[in-house]
C-alpha cells in the first residue's frame, strides 16, 4: 500500500482517532501485506477459510502487542515467562494494549465454574460474608452472637435474684474417658465440673466412661445474680468465655434451665456455634469452605457394583466378579474358597445363590482371618490371613495405582456420584445455613442468569436497614456484572456451570461480559468469532454489546463470518482471493457497503449474487427411524424423539434449549456405547428403538487434531502410512532394506537426528525468546541424506510433505489406497492444505474438515448415523457450500447425517428439522417442532422460524 494510499485512508480519521497501520506483514500465508485498521471503531476481518485472517489478527497484531507488554518487564523477569517470538512483520504503528478472546482458552479444571470465571461468585461470598443471616442447622432457630456487654445485662434480665451456676462447655457429644482433661481442669484451679448434667467433685484420676457419649462443662462460679458485684459476674463470665472458646452456659439451680450466650454466632438452644463467617467460608475451592467429603467438588467417585458383577447367574469360576476374571490358582481364589468354607458355598455357585453376608465379604473385606487350604508357601497348613475386598483393591489402584494402565483399569468400575454429605452443593453444612432473603449461597448458583437478575431486582425490600448498608456496593457490582452477561445471551447458564461444559462460544461470550465489566478503556479487543453457537436471535445482542464496548472508548477487532455482523461493522477487511498458498492478500478493505460492491467471494453472498440454492424437492428417506423416548437430561422435559433415517436432519433452537443433552449428551454415547463400548454414560433416558437399523455412529466436533507440531492432516487421515508402505516397495528400499519406519518423522533410523524429524531446531537464548531457525543439516526435509535418496517419480519423501494436497492428488493419480484419501480432503475444500502442514498451525475450521475427510474415507455401508456439531464453525459463505456438497453425497448414499446448527443455509437445505426450545435453561427443553423446514417456517411458537422464513422468500 503506497504512503499515499494510506493517507488517504487515514486522512481524516488520523487526526480524530488514529489507526493500527501493519507494514509488510508475512505470518504463516500472508504475503507481505499493508493493512490500515481505524481506532476505536467496530472492525470485521472476513474471507474464507485459511485465507489469513486469524494469521492477521492473532499471530500478527496480537502477537505484537503481547510481546510489547512482555518486552516492558525486567530481563530477570522475562527469563521466567519465557520471551515472545517476534511476528514476521516490518513494524506496526498506533498499537494499543491488546486483549484477545479466543474460543480455546477454556479452563479444563472441574473446580472452574461460570461464577469463578466471572467473578460474580466472589461478590456473592462476599455479601454472604458480610450481611448473610445465619441459622441452627439443628434446630433451624436464627442463630445469636453478643458483645460481653449484651450478655451482662441478659442475665441480669433473665435470672434476677435466680442462684445460678456459670459454666463453660469443653466437650460436646463426644466418646472418650478424658482423664487428662479432667487433671488439666484440677490444675488451672476449677473443683467441679458438670458431666452428662450432674456436678461432680473433680478427686485425682477422675475420669468417665470412654464408650459413651459425654457433654461436659467446668463450673466456674456459682452465685445470686442482685448479690454480687458486676465485677465478680464479669470476671466469671469472661473466664468462662475464655475456656468455653467464646461460648459461656449459665444453668438456674433451681429450675435447672440452660441458657447459652456466646461472642461467636450460637444457636440459643442448643450452643452449636460458627466460626465468623469470611468470604473464604463459602468457597468451594478452599478448605474453610469445602465440604470435607467431595472436598468442594459436588461429586465423589463410587463403585459401582453392576460393573463389577453384571451378571449374577455367572459363578466366581466363570468370572463373575468381573475384576478377578475366571478361576486361577492364585492367591486372591484361595480366600475366596476359604470364605466360601466358612460360609457354604464354593467356586462353582452362582453368585445369586452366595449368602448376603458372604458377598459383603467378598467386596467390602473382614478384619476376621480365613484358614487357607492351599498356601503361597506350599507346605504348613495353619495359613491364615485376612481380606481387604475387591473394592478397597479397585479404590487403591484408582487413587494409588502406579501405572496408567492400572489406572484406566481401576476406572471401568467406578461411576461419579453426586456426595450425599453436601448433596452436591460443594460447601459445608454450616455455609449453606447462611440465608438472605430465605436463599443460601449454593442455592444462588443453582438458579439460571435470568432468574437470578429478578431476584437481585427488588432484593432491597427483604434486607434489613443494617444489612442494606453494608450490601449497597456488592450490590451494584453484582447487577452490573449480571447484566452484562445477560446481554451477550447468556441468561440460561447458572453459576455453578462447569466451565469444562461450556461450549467455545458461550466460553468466549463469558469472557466478553467479564471485558466488559471491567470497563477498561483505549484497548484493543480481538476476537474470534463470537458468534458460535449463537442462535441469530441473540446474534442482535452480542452486536449491541460490541458496539457498547466500543463507545467507551475501544477498538474492536473481529474475526467472523455472520452476515449481520459484517453488515454492523464500521470497517471490513476482506481477505482472499482463496485459501492458503492462494490467499493472503488484502481483496477489499472499507465500510460494509464498499465491500458489497466488490466482486470477492465475499461480496457476491454479501449482495446476493451467489447464494446456496434451496434444494427443490426434500428427501422421502428410508422409512425406518430410530425413536428415543424419556429424556430428562439437564433442561430436557422428558422429550420422546424420532430420528427418520436416509435424511439430513438438523438439530435448531435457541442457545441453551438442550440441542447438545439431546444428541451429544443422550443419543451419541448411546450408540457409542452399543457399538463401541464406550465408557461414558449417556443422560438420563426411557429407551431407544430402531438401533438395528444403523451399524454404527461416527461423531465429528472440533477439538483441535493434535497438540504436538508432529501431527499433520498426513499423519491424521493416516494417508502417510499408505504413502509409507509404498516407499518401502520401491527397488531402492528393497536393495537397501527400508522398511515403512525408515519413512517416519518419529522414529530414530531415517529422520535427520539433528532437529529429531521436526525440519527446525530451537536455539536457546538467555532473556530473549527461543529462537527456530531451519535445521541445515536437512534443510528443513526432516530425513536424513540415505532416506531423502529414495525417490518415486523423482520425488524424496521429504518433497511429499511439502506437496500440497492438489498436487499430491495429481502425483499419486495411479495408487488408488493413497488417492481415496487424498480426494476426499481436496473435497472438503483443503486442496491448499500441504500434507506437512503442523495441526497446531490448521484454523478450528480446517481441523474439523480433516476430521469429516478421514470419516468420509472410511467406508461406509449406507446405514451409518454421521453426528456432527455446528460444522460451520470458522467456514465462510463458500465453504459452506462445500461441505454441505459433502454432507449431501453422505446422505444420497443411504447414511443419516444430524447437525446441531444455527447457520441458516444449512437449516435452509436440511430435509428434516427438530426444533427445541422455546428459551434456554428452565424455558427450554421441550420439542417444539419436526418436520421439513418449509413447515417449521409457518411454526408461531418457534424463534427459528421466524429467521428460516426470510431465508426462504
Amino acid at each position: 500500500m503506497s504512503s499515499k494510499k494510506n493517507k488517504e485512508i487515514n486522512g481524516v480519521e488520523q487526526l480524530e482517532t488514529g489507526s493500527v497501520d501493519v507494514f509488510g506483514a508475512r505470518v504463516h500465508n500472508l504475503k507481505n501485506i499493508d493493512v490500515s485498521i481505524p481506532r476505536n471503531q467496530l472492525s470485521v476481518i472476513t474471507g474464507l477459510s485459511g485465507s489469513g485472517k486469524s494469521s492477521l489478527a492473532f499471530d500478527t497484531i496480537y502477537a505484537e502487542g503481547q510481546r510489547r507488554y512482555i518486552e516492558t518487564f525486567s530481563a530477570y523477569a522475562r527469563q521466567f515467562l519465557g520471551g515472545m517470538e517476534r511476528p514476521d512483520v516490518d513494524k506496526i504503528t498506533g498499537l494499543s494494549p491488546v486483549i484477545s478472546i479466543e474460543q480455546k482458552t477454556t479452563n479444563k479444571n472441574p473446580r472452574s465454574t461460570v461464577g469463578t470465571i466471572t467473578e460474580l461468585y466472589d461478590f456473592l461470598r462476599l455479601l454472604y460474608a458480610r450481611a448473610g443471616v445465619a441459622y441452627s442447622y439443628e434446630t433451624g432457630e436464627k442463630m445469636v452472637k453478643y458483645t460481653d456487654e449484651q450478655i451482662i445485662n441478659l442475665i441480669h434480665e433473665k435470672f434476677s435474684e435466680k442462684r445460678i451456676y456459670i459454666l463453660a462447655p469443653v466437650v460436646k457429644g463426644r466418646k472418650g474417658h478424658y482423664k487428662e482433661l479432667f487433671e488439666q481442669i484440677r490444675r488451672k484451679g476449677f473443683l467441679y465440673a458438670r458431666v452428662d448434667g450432674e456436678i461432680v467433685e473433680l478427686l485425682h484420676g477422675f475420669k468417665v466412661d470412654r464408650y459413651k457419649n459425654h457433654d461436659i462443662e467446668i463450673l466456674v462460679d456459682k452465685l445470686v445474680v442482685e448479690e454480687v458485684g458486676d465485677k465478680r459476674l464479669k470476671e466469671s463470665v469472661q473466664t468462662a468465655m475464655k475456656h468455653g472458646k467464646g461460648i459461656t452456659m449459665i444453668l438456674d439451680k433451681d429450675s435447672d434451665e440452660v441458657k447459652y450466650y456466646s461472642r461467636l454466632l450460637m444457636c440459643p438452644s442448643t450452643g452449636i456455634s460458627y466460626n465468623t463467617p469470611a468470604p473464604h467460608s463459602f468457597s468451594f475451592n478452599s478448605p474453610h469452605g469445602a465440604c470435607p467429603k467431595c472436598k468442594g467438588l459436588g461429586r465423589v467417585n463410587a463403585i459401582d457394583l453392576e460393573k463389577i458383577i453384571p451378571d449374577q447367574a455367572l459363578s466366581i469360576r466363570e468370572g463373575g466378579i468381573v475384576p478377578l476374571g475366571k478361576y486361577k490358582n492364585s492367591l486372591i481364589f484361595w480366600q475366596m474358597e476359604a470364605i466360601g468354607r466358612k460360609y457354604g458355598f464354593d467356586m462353582n455357585t452362582p453368585i445369586e445363590e452366595i449368602p448376603e453376608e458372604a458377598l459383603s465379604i467378598i467386596l467390602d473385606g473382614s478384619s476376621e482371618t480365613f484358614k487357607l487350604e492351599n498356601t503361597p508357601l506350599g507346605t504348613s497348613s495353619n495359613y491364615f490371613l485376612s481380606f481387604d475386598g475387591v473394592i478397597k483393591y479397585i479404590t487403591n489402584q484408582e487413587s494409588n495405582g502406579t501405572s496408567k494402565k492400572a489406572k484406566k483399569w481401576a476406572e471401568q468400575f467406578v461411576k461419579t456420584d453426586v456426595c450425599s454429605t453436601c448433596d452436591g452443593k460443594r460447601l459445608k453444612k454450616e455455609a449453606l445455613h447462611f440465608r438472605i432473603h430465605d436463599k443460601n449461597i449454593a442455592e444462588l448458583a443453582e438458579m439460571d442468569l435470568g432468574l437470578l437478575g429478578e431476584w437481585f431486582q427488588d432484593l432491597e425490600e427483604h434486607l434489613s436497614d443494617k444489612q442494606k448498608k453494608i450490601a449497597i456496593e456488592v450490590l451494584k457490582e453484582i447487577r452490573s456484572r449480571l447484566g452484562f452477561l445477560l446481554d451477550v445471551g447468556l441468561e440460561y447458564l447458572s453459576l455453578n456451570r462447569s466451565s469444562v461444559t461450556l461450549s467455545g462460544g458461550e466460553s468466549q461470550r463469558i469472557r466478553l461480559a467479564t471485558q466488559i465489566g471491567s470497563q477498561l478503556v483505549n484497548v484493543l479487543y480481538i476476537l474470534d468469532e463470537p458468534s458460535i453457537g449463537l442462535h441469530q436471535r441473540d446474534n442482535e445482542r452480542l452486536i449491541q454489546s460490541l458496539q457498547q464496548l466500543r463507545d467507551s472508548g475501544n477498538s474492536v477487532i473481529v474475526v467472523e463470518h455472520d452476515k449481520d455482523m459484517i453488515k454492523s461493522a464500521d470497517y471490513v477487511v476482506d481477505m482472499g482471493p482463496f485459501a492458503g498458498k492462494h490467499g493472503g492478500e488484502i481483496v477489499v478493505a472499507g465500510n460494509p457497503d464498499d465491500i458489497e460492491k466488490g466482486d470477492s467471494l465475499t461480496a457476491q453472498y454479501l449482495n446476493g449474487d451467489r447464494k446456496i440454492e434451496v434444494p427443490t424437492e426434500r428427501r422421502k428417506g428410508k422409512g425406518k427411524s430410530v425413536d428415543l423416548r424419556g429424556c430428562t437430561g439437564n433442561n430436557l422435559k422428558n422429550v420422546d424423539v424420532s430420528f427418520p433415517l436416509g435424511k439430513f436432519i438438523c438439530v435448531t433452537g435457541v442457545s441453551g434449549s438442550g440441542k447438545s443433552s439431546l444428541i451429544n449428551g443422550t443419543l451419541q454415547p448411546i450408540l457409542s456405547q452399543h457399538f463401541y463400548r464406550s465408557v461414558k454414560d449417556p443422560l438420563p433416558y426411557e429407551d431407544l428403538d430402531g438401533i438395528k437399523n444403523i451399524d454404527k455412529v461416527v461423531e465429528v466436533n472440533q477439538a483441535p487434531l493434535g497438540k504436538t507440531p508432529r501431527s499433520n492432516p498426513a499423519t491424521y487421515t493416516n494417508v502417510f502410512g499408505d504413502i509409507r508402505k509404498l516407499y518401502e516397495k520401491l527397488p531402492e528400499s528393497q536393495i537397501r532394506g527400508y522398511k515403512a519406519g525408515r519413512f517416519s518423522f518419529n522414529v530414530k533410523g531415517g529422520r535427520c537426528e539433528t532437529c529429531q524429524g521436526a525440519g527446525v531446531r530451537s536455539i536457546e537464548m538467555n532473556f530473549l525468546p527461543d529462537v527456530y531457525v531451519h535445521c541445515d543439516e536437512c534443510n528443513g526435509k526432516r530425513y536424513n541424506r540415505e532416506t531423502l535418496e529414495v525417490r518415486y517419480k523423482g520425488k524424496s519423501i521429504g518433497d511429499v510433505l511439502d506437496m500440497t494436497i492438489n498436487q499430491a492428488v495429481d502425483f499419486f493419480e495411479n495408487i488408488p489406497a493413497i488417492l481415496i484419501k487424498l480426494k476426499v480432503l481436496q473435497d472438503v475444500g483443503l486442496g491448499y492444505v500441504t500434507l506437512g502442514q503442523p495441526s497446531t498451525t490448521l484454523s478450528g475450521g480446517e481441523s474439523q474438515r480433516v476430521k469429516l475427510a478421514t470419516e468420509l474415507a472410511k467406508r461406509d455401508t449406507g446405514k451409518t448415523m454421521y453426528i456432527l456439531d455446528e460444522p460451520t464453525t470458522g467456514l465462510h459463505f463458500e465453504d459452506i457450500r462445500v461441505l454441505l456438497d459433502v454432507l449431501n453425497r453422505l446422505v444420497d448414499k443411504g447414511n443419516t447425517v444430524i447437525v446441531i446448527e444455527h447457520n441458516m443455509d444449512v437449516i435452509k437445505v436440511a430435509d428434516h428439522v427438530i426444533d427445541i426450545g422455546k428459551e434456554g435453561g428452565r424455558n427450554g427443553g421441550e420439542i417444539l417442532f419436526e418436520g421439513t423446514p418449509e413447515e417449521l417456517a409457518e411454526c408461531k411458537e418457534s424463534f427459528t422460524a421466524r429467521f428460516l422464513k426470510e431465508e426462504l422468500q
